[in-house]
C-alpha cells in the first residue's frame, strides 16, 4: 500500500515537472519570437488602455481643402468673357440650360472638375520659359545663364501679376527633354533623349523660384507610348508636368522639319490616362498637360479629347508671326474647338520678323477668347 502511494506520488511529480518544462519552453519560445520581455505580466486592462491611447493619436497629415466649385466656375466664365448679365452666366453656375434665344457661347466648356484644390488652373496662370540647355536656337533656356533666365522669368511673372493682380502666377521651366532630330539616329526614330542631369537642372532652377517644370516631348518617329514610361519617375513628382508637341510627331512618314506632324485624340488621351494613373497612385496634385497647336490638322478628333479630374488639358497656340497673324490663328484654330484651357506662345525673336515687329500686348492678349491660362516665351 505504501509502495503504491509512493509510486503514484512519483508519477505526479514527474508529470508536474514535465509540464513545467514544456510550459517554460513555450514561454521562452513566445518571448523570443515576439521580442516582448515580460509579456505575460501585462494585464488585459493595460493592453486595452494602450490600444485606446493609440487610436487617439492625431493624424498630422495636412488636410487638403476641397475644390471651391463656385469659384472654379466663376473664373472659367471670366476667362471666357461671359458677362454676369448674360443668361448663360447663371446657367453655367447652376449647370442648367438658359431659356433664351441668345446663342450659347462656345466657352467655357464643362469638363471633369479637378480632384481637389491643389489644381493650378484656373486659379492661377502659368508663365513658362521654354527651350533646351544645349541649344541657343531652341529658346531662351539655352540663350542665357541660369541666373539670367531666373531673373528674367521672375520679372515676367511680376509683369503679369501687375497686369492681372487677381490671378497669381506660377513660373515654369518648360524643358525640351526629347528633341526631334533631322537624322534618324541608331534606332531610326529621329529623336534624341536628354540625360537625366538636364532634367535635374530644370528642377533645381524651378525650386529656386517656387515654380514647376514642364517636360516637353518631341517624339519624331517614336510614340508617346514608348517615351512616357521612360519618364515615370520624373512625372511622379508633384512639381513636374508634361507638354507634347504634335508638330514633331511624324507617324513614320517624313523626317521632322519636312512637314508638320500630328497627334490624334487617341494619342492625347493616352497621355491624359498615363498621367491620371500616376496622380492616383501617388496622391499627387492634378497634372497639367500642354498640347501645342497652330494648325487644325496638328490635332485630330479634338472633340474626343477627355480631360480627367487628375489632368488639366491646355491647348496652346504656338505659331509665330505678327500680332494680327497670331490673333487670327488663335481665333481660327484654338477658339472653335474647346477642350478645357488655352495658352499662347510668344517668340522673343520670330514674332519680330513680320510687320509690325512686336509681341502681342497685354491688352491684346486679354481680349482673346478665352483668355490664355498659360503663357510661354521662347
Amino acid at each position: 500500500m505504501t509502495a503504491k502511494k509512493e509510486s503514484t506520488h512519483s508519477t505526479k511529480n514527474f508529470l508536474a515537472h514535465a509540464f513545467a518544462i514544456v510550459f517554460g519552453t513555450c514561454a521562452v519560445v513566445l518571448v523570443a519570437y515576439f521580442g516582448l520581455p515580460g509579456v505575460f505580466s501585462v494585464s488585459y486592462e493595460q493592453g486595452a488602455a494602450n490600444a485606446t491611447s493609440s487610436s487617439q493619436i492625431k493624424d498630422n497629415t495636412p488636410k487638403i481643402p476641397p475644390l471651391d466649385i463656385v469659384k472654379y466656375d466663376t473664373l472659367m466664365l471670366e476667362l471666357a468673357h461671359v458677362a454676369t448679365s448674360s443668361p448663360w452666366y447663371g446657367a453655367f453656375l447652376n449647370n442648367t440650360t438658359a431659356s433664351t434665344t441668345v446663342k450659347k457661347p462656345l466657352w467655357p466648356v464643362r469638363r471633369a472638375y479637378p480632384t481637389d484644390s491643389r489644381a493650378i488652373l484656373p486659379f492661377k496662370r502659368i508663365v513658362a520659359y521654354y527651350g533646351n540647355f544645349y541649344s541657343k536656337g531652341m529658346g531662351i533656356l539655352g540663350e542665357y545663364s541660369e541666373q539670367e533666365v531666373l531673373d528674367k522669368l521672375l520679372a515676367t511673372k511680376a509683369l503679369w501679376e501687375g497686369t492681372d493682380p487677381s490671378t497669381p502666377v506660377v513660373p515654369a521651366i518648360e524643358y525640351i527633354d526629347v528633341t526631334a532630330q533631322g537624322s534618324a539616329g541608331k534606332d531610326g526614330k529621329y529623336r534624341l533623349r536628354m540625360p537625366d542631369s538636364q532634367v535635374d537642372k530644370a528642377l533645381e532652377m524651378a525650386h529656386k523660384i517656387n515654380g514647376i517644370v514642364i517636360l516637353d516631348i518631341q517624339v519624331g518617329f517614336s510614340t508617346l507610348q514608348e517615351e512616357l514610361p521612360l519618364l515615370k519617375d520624373y512625372l511622379s513628382k508633384p512639381e513636374l508636368h508634361l507638354a507634347i508637341d504634335p508638330e514633331f510627331s511624324m507617324k513614320g512618314k517624313y523626317p521632322p522639319g519636312r512637314e508638320i506632324g500630328t497627334f490624334s485624340s487617341a494619342d492625347v488621351n493616352y497621355a491624359i490616362d498615363y498621367l491620371s494613373q500616376l496622380v492616383k497612385e501617388n496622391n499627387l496634385p492634378p497634372k497639367v498637360l500642354i498640347v501645342h497647336r497652330f494648325t487644325n490638322d496638328m490635332v485630330t478628333g479634338v472633340n474626343n479629347i477627355k480631360p480627367t479630374p487628375e489632368v488639366q488639358v491646355v491647348m496652346v497656340m504656338d505659331g509665330w508671326g505678327s500680332p494680327q497673324r497670331k490673333q487670327n490663328t488663335y481665333s481660327r484654330v484654338i477658339n472653335p474647338e474647346p477642350v478645357q484651357f488655352t495658352g499662347l506662345k510668344l517668340f522673343y525673336k520670330n514674332d519680330l520678323k513680320e510687320d509690325p515687329p512686336r509681341l502681342l500686348t497685354m491688352d491684346e492678349i486679354f481680349k482673346l477668347t478665352p483668355i490664355p491660362s498659360y503663357i510661354q516665351y521662347q
